[in-house]
């Protein structure tokens, strides 16, 4: 077996965009050109915003401003998010769907029978033909295994993306919220059995939520794989909106009630940390927003940070935390705050093994 390189290489260059220099990163060891910022359609349709018009006017202005790199998913709003970038892409024309790199995932339910969803060769192949289809596109960058299928073989999900490649359905494909144990069985078995590897992870990131930092990280450092995170906001607990004295809701409580329940210790930790990171922001001349995805992207296995939103507002609300470069200081302080390496609630690392959510798996 070949030796594996221990250090992650990142190499960048520099174009303009209306924000001045935007950084693009090297994704992995693909040489696929990123912008640190990846616009993130999950509130495109109606799970956020139902109106195609201004969602398409976010999508101009964050390529506008340097970004050329979205992520969406088949979930999203049943398809509808994926519909949206898509008929972004058509009136972009070909021309400029070269230069933009479309990411979507695969794994969530997307209608009534037991075979719509999973890990399988006959899900993944059916739906990535629906995913093109919506995203009006003949090819897709990124196709992204959403969560882990521990009934799934592992070498069956491999077998079938490696072949969507082969046909030029897709150029790379990655996972999504697997823990790093999966990451390194996935790469041992692509290597054993000859199939295509995973060039990309897409874990849950924020400066609430840091369990990513013990192992998953550095993992994807040493097999050379691009992380491009979701939530760097922590689920709007970072947005400004929460604190002491302030309402403390979100539209997600409803789908995610764990995260927000705040009758919960776990939860009650957050509200502590939340507001003293909003003084820490406050000190730096910065918005908590800003800060919290400069945190995120200061960390060297980051290739880009997904940003979610909704409106214009909380779209420029943060494009120029790409440029902030946070000093030991100010990244010593919230390792006072927040330890490394660990999350505030647990239910907030994206995907519970159900051995360990299953009671009956654990006993005879």
């Amino acid at each position: 077996m070949a030796a594996r390189p221990t250090l992650a290489i990142t190499f960048t260059c520099l174009h303009s965009g209306s924000f001045g220099l935007m950084e693009y990163r090297t994704l992995g060891r693909t040489g696929v050109q990123v912008s640190p910022l990846c616009l993130g359609a999950m509130m495109f349709g109606a799970w956020g915003n139902p109106d195609h018009e201004e969602c398409s006017r976010i999508i101009q202005r964050a390529m506008d401003a340097g970004i050329n790199f979205i992520d969406t998913a088949d979930v999203y709003s049943a398809g509808e998010s994926e519909e949206i970038v898509g008929d972004f892409l058509a009136q972009a024309g070909p021309g400029r769907r070269q230069d933009i790199v479309v990411a979507t995932k695969f794994h969530g339910r997307m209608g009534e029978g037991p075979n719509r969803e999973g890990n399988s060769r006959r899900w993944i192949i059916s739906e990535c033909e629906a995913s093109l289809r919506r995203l009006k596109t003949d090819y897709i960058d990124i196709y992204q295994i959403h969560r882990p299928s521990p009934g799934t073989d592992i070498d069956d999900t491999l077998s079938a993306l490696s072949d969507l490649v082969h046909t030029g359905k897709i150029r790379y494909f990655g996972s999504s919220t697997f823990p790093a144990w999966m990451v390194v069985e996935a790469h041992c078995v692509a290597e054993r059995r000859g199939r295509e590897r995973l060039s990309t992870e897409q874990p849950p990131y924020s400066m609430l939520v840091r369990g990513i930092e013990a192992d998953l990280l550095h993992v994807c450092q040493d097999y050379g794989m691009g992380v491009i995170t979701w939530s760097p906001l922590a689920g709007g607990w970072l947005s400004g909106n929460f604190g002491t004295g302030k309402q403390n809701q979100s539209r997600r409580a409803d789908r995610l009630p764990a995260r927000y329940d705040m009758d919960d210790p776990a939860n009650k930790a957050k509200l502590e940390a939340v507001d003293e990171l909003a003084e820490l922001a406050a000190k730096t001349g910065h918005s908590l927003p800003e800060l919290a995805v400069a945190f995120v992207l200061a960390h060297p296995g980051v290739t880009s940070a997904i940003i979610g939103p909704r409106t214009m507002d909380q779209l420029t609300g943060v494009l120029g935390a790409a440029e902030i470069t946070l000093d030991d200081g100010i990244l010593d302080r919230i390792d006072e705050i927040v330890p490394p390496g660990r999350d505030l609630n647990t239910a907030d690392s994206g995907w519970t093994p159900p051995w360990v959510s299953e009671a009956g798996l654990r006993r005879r």
